[in-house]
């Protein structure tokens, strides 16, 4: 089975050298997420505001892989400060729904610059 990436301008480019996303098969792997806007300016502001934008940088790189967050089998969220742990609970489901809601894991991880990173695994099968 080919593995294709999946990258697109709607979304924050990736930091690094890797690519926003990999479908292979019926599974589609996003890369981490930051706060940043797809010219690749970081967002800066309030826990909230940077949880929204890394959200929607996740939001829109699957649907470039013809996929959406309701397909997620597995979300990784890290947190610079695990006090934002109520607030990311909250933001969170504005963005991850459905019947079946994926397994998460959440980590506090030393971030230098921003105060969340998303990943995520989706499964586009039947």
């Amino acid at each position: 089975m080919p593995k294709r990436a999946i990258t697109t301008d709607k979304a924050a480019p990736a930091g690094g050298p890797y690519s926003q996303a990999v479908v292979a098969g019926d599974t589609v792997y996003l890369a981490g997420a930051v706060p940043a806007l797809p010219d690749g300016t970081w967002v800066t502001g309030s826990f909230a505001e940077q949880a929204h934008a890394a959200f929607r940088n996740l939001a829109a790189v699957a649907e470039a892989a013809g996929a959406s967050l309701d397909q997620a089998v597995r979300i990784g969220v890290y947190l610079r400060d695990f006090d934002d742990f109520d607030e990311l609970n909250e933001i969170y489901a504005q963005y991850v729904k459905g019947a079946t809601l994926p397994v998460r894991t959440t980590l506090p991880v030393p971030l230098v610059g921003f105060d969340i990173e998303l990943d995520a695994i989706l499964y586009t099968g039947a």
